[in-house]
């Protein structure tokens, strides 16, 4: 009888606990500067008790050796979201930095070799650059487009063993107010899976520290930028680490190197994750479900591949609204770039994007990412992903919401529930856009409208019921 009410009273206060968060704001997690308040929108999520993913029922989906239920973890995040005590270490199981079904001792061991091999890589950047790991960032360019040292007034290099940056809040925005595709600046550096980072070839070695160089400067202004209105960045220490994880994601990525953007995708990472190499390697494999957003050559944007299947998830499952956009000329979607970029940061406030973001990444959850990204072949992640689908039930809870909609139909896993999101964000503004909008710019102001106005939850309920409405119209035809 006494442990029975032990345990009921552990429970119960688990229950205050959460009652007690869910009436407090949840901003207080990540204040914001009082001069700011006015300006950001206002927060919607609340934890909510029996939905919510608390601590106690997060410790509780472990096992004593520490492989985790992440069925039960699927389901209590696709109800409510995560308790911003737990946001990071949840956030590492979503975006497949670890398998649930791995030991404590073993995810400790993978954990330790990451920083190492993180503290390697950035001690590589910082003997091309000091300032990196200074505590410091770099808001101005180091060198010349033909790789010349560029000076300050007395003659020293900005880029100097003091690590002294020269400040200035000047840059381009991610994306103007219409939509327009943002900068990009690439780097030629070495991807991730190779472990020799430093080509063979002297030449392309030059050009390729060149590149790197030319786009430090680019991501001190973002960083600058950057959640600004938060408490937590006027500290330069965080600024200056968020600036260190994407100056050394730049260095290591081939492909891709520094795209404007990308910092609204690290900031939570580094604001959550105490540890700068875990919050680069969360921001890593969130890059890794991203990356073709942010490939860009001089005839295409990297987002364009997703700006097309939302034009075509429009006309399958609105054909008029579809129809009205492509005679305003606006059949690209190119009003939705940001949106899709970003993944809604302008259109919620700090707390509800996170929320938006965990909450997709469960309903989007596929139980091999950990193994695919593992993976040394290289091959397609789409193959790894669906190559072992589930004949069981309780393997398929395995899935998130999104996912086992996508396996039951036998749907191409080609469409991020983030388009799906856009979609029905255009449908509920059908009424809107079909009497009101006479260009372009009337598309863009009405869309502008839900910047603060939208409800997560709602939302991606109405974007779960887009996309089985698409499934059902692309089966008909």
């Amino acid at each position: 009888m006494g442990n029975s009410k032990s345990s009921l009273d552990f429970k119960n206060d688990g229950v205050r606990a959460m009652k007690n968060s869910s009436s407090e704001e949840l901003d207080s997690y990540y204040p914001v500067r009082p001069e700011c308040l006015a300006d950001v929108p206002k927060t919607r999520f609340k934890a909510r008790v029996g939905k919510t993913l608390s601590e106690r029922r997060w410790k509780a989906s472990f096992s004593k050796d520490g492989y985790l239920d992440i069925a039960g973890v699927l389901r209590r995040i696709q109800r409510g979201g995560i308790h911003p005590s737990i946001k990071g270490a949840a956030w590492e199981f979503l975006l497949g930095c670890f398998d649930p079904e791995s030991t404590f001792v073993e995810r400790n061991q993978l954990r330790q070799q990451r920083r190492e091999l993180y503290a390697a890589w950035k001690s590589e950047c910082q003997k091309i650059v000091p300032v990196i790991g200074s505590g410091k960032f770099i808001t101005s360019a180091i060198v010349s487009d033909d790789g010349q040292p560029i000076t300050s007034d007395d003659g020293q290099p900005i880029a100097s063993d003091d690590g002294q940056p020269i400040a200035s809040d000047d840059g381009q925005p991610i994306a103007s107010d219409d939509g327009q595709p943002i900068e990009c600046v690439t780097s030629t550096s070495n991807s991730h899976d190779n472990s020799d980072a430093m080509p063979a070839d002297s030449g392309d070695f030059d050009k390729k520290v060149l590149q790197w160089k030319l786009s430090l400067h680019q991501i001190g202004l973002d960083v600058v930028r950057t959640d600004r209105t938060l408490v937590f960045y006027e500290n330069e220490a965080n600024q200056a680490k968020l600036w260190d994880v994407l100056s050394v994601y730049a260095w290591m990525d081939k492909d891709i190197g520094y795209v404007q953007g990308m910092t609204d995708i690290c900031s939570p990472m580094i604001i959550l994750l105490e540890n700068e190499a875990d919050a680069y390697w969360c921001f890593e494999r969130a890059m890794r479900r991203l990356r073709e957003n942010f490939k860009c050559s001089t005839d295409s944007i990297g987002v364009q591949s997703q700006l097309s299947t939302l034009a075509q998830i429009v006309k399958t499952v609105d054909p008029k609204l579809h129809q009205h956009l492509e005679e305003l000329d606006g059949g690209e979607y190119l009003f939705a770039f940001r949106m899709l970029m970003v993944l809604f940061r302008r259109e919620f406030s700090f707390v509800d994007s996170l929320y938006l973001w965990e909450v997709m990444w469960a309903m989007e959850y596929n139980p091999n990412i950990y193994s695919s990204y593992d993976d040394k072949r290289q091959p397609l992640l789409s193959e790894l992903l669906y190559d072992d689908k589930p004949n069981d039930k309780h393997k398929l809870k395995e899935y998130g919401k999104f996912e086992r909609n996508n396996l039951k139909t036998g749907a191409e896993p080609n469409s991020a529930l983030s388009v799906f999101l856009v979609a029905s964000v255009l449908e509920t503004k059908h009424r809107r856009l079909m009497k009101e909008a006479k260009g372009l710019d009337d598309v863009v102001e009405i869309l502008g409208e839900i910047s603060g106005n939208l409800d997560a939850r709602k939302a991606l309920d109405e974007a779960l019921k887009v996309h089985k409405k698409y499934l059902k119209q692309a089966k008909k035809s």
